[in-house]
């Protein structure tokens, strides 16, 4: 078994940049089944969700090219209906992204149970309603969810029971090319969500209100190619930033995405934590006095 051993007692020091964010990286690369234009998706993280994404794409016939470790030209040229690998699937959640974009783009998908990992409720109604208001038909059969359209999607006011995050981007993946418009209501808005919709208008989508819980999408005919840098992994700049100062020591974070920190930031700041702000590398002063307000 792989252990790591610890040394402790040492301040952090220097810098460190942070990957990419992987809850970006999975819904941009299930995008890429809604053009069959090139794509080349940049600060794409090296981890086994990732690849195991880019395993089910080709198993589609989606190209996959690595210009270098974290860029990738995707090309989803000629896609078609095929078997997922079950054993892909229940070890990856996000494998149920698959839905939305190949609805879409091919008129549906038989998707084995999604698994991953089980924190709480992992239910996936949220995305099937959502795929049903907007004309695809939905089934289980033979331990396999089959979604199905057998026209081109329409637009619909589509209200989420949760704010799922991977349901928010199933839905709006099915709708940038579905026939009309669509509103979603209780959208999740994390930066993972408005990165895929900065991405999608980049290609030629049509998606108002970015960052918000009402989200308003016109269909459009087809999408482009394009480029496009993943944002940074929050979760980790966070925790590069609390290591920083538990240790006493002096961080520049780069490329950390200080406009989606914010909610950090107040957290961060009741427990006597602050930081500095260069462009979007953040910098944790040394010696920082940790103490919890009243």
């Amino acid at each position: 078994m792989q252990t790591f051993r610890i040394e402790g007692g040492r301040p952090l020091q220097g810098e460190v940049t942070a990957s990419g964010n992987k809850n970006a990286a999975l819904p941009l690369l299930a995008a890429c089944l809604l053009t069959d234009q090139p794509v080349v998706l940049r600060n794409v993280p090296d981890i086994g969700d990732v690849r195991s994404m880019r395993n089910l794409l080709a198993s589609l016939g989606v190209q996959i090219e690595t210009i270098d470790q974290h860029t990738w030209r995707v090309q989803a040229k000629e896609v078609r209906r095929a078997d997922l690998d079950p054993d892909i699937c229940r070890r990856m959640r996000a494998s149920v992204l698959l839905a939305g974009p190949m609805t879409a783009r091919c008129g549906g998908v038989s998707l084995p149970p999604p698994g991953g990992d089980v924190i709480g409720r992992r239910r996936i109604d949220t995305h099937i309603l959502a795929l049903r208001s907007m004309g695809a038909q939905v089934a289980y059969r033979g331990r396999e969810f089959a979604f199905d359209a057998s026209q081109r999607l329409h637009g619909a006011d589509v209200l989420l029971d949760e704010a799922s995050v991977t349901a928010t981007e199933n839905a709006i993946m099915a709708a940038v090319t579905a026939r009309g418009e669509t509103v979603i209501r209780n959208a999740a808005s994390e930066p993972h969500v408005q990165d895929l919709c900065t991405m999608l208008n980049a290609l030629g989508a049509r998606i108002e209100n970015i960052g918000s819980n009402t989200l308003h999408i016109a269909g459009v005919g087809s999408l482009g190619g394009g480029e496009h840098t993943i944002g940074p992994d929050y979760l980790e700049v966070v925790s590069f930033i609390g290591a920083a100062v538990v240790t006493g020591g002096s961080v520049r974070v780069c490329n950390a995405g200080p406009e989606h920190l914010h909610m950090a930031r107040l957290v961060f700041q009741r427990l006597g934590v602050g930081w500095d702000v260069d462009g979007q590398d953040v910098v944790v002063p040394a010696g920082q006095r940790l103490e919890v307000e009243p």
